[in-house]
């Protein structure tokens, strides 16, 4: 398995019971995609990931970190009607 598989699934899985798609976009970078597996609400969207940002084990930990921090901020944002900030 390539390094950038191991780092996608890494990511989809991070996110469980909710699903999560990372996809190679044309222009090279990663593009998350998290969503409700039942309903297909998409709850967060993120483009433009830099893949040489994943330099090491820790750099796919801290963007899952952000990325949970962002979809808490959006879930946050929406339970209190406000749009959000991202």
């Amino acid at each position: 398995m390539s390094y950038l598989a191991q780092v996608r699934q890494l990511i989809e899985h991070s996110f469980e019971p909710m699903a999560c798609d990372c996809t190679v976009s044309p222009d090279g970078s990663l593009m998350v995609r998290i969503y409700d597996r039942d309903s297909g609400r998409v709850d967060l969207v993120v483009t433009g990931i830099a893949i040489d940002k994943f330099n090491s084990h820790d750099a796919v930990l801290t963007l899952i970190e952000e990325l949970r921090d962002e979809l808490t901020s959006v879930s946050m944002s929406s339970v209190l009607g406000q749009p959000s900030q991202a």
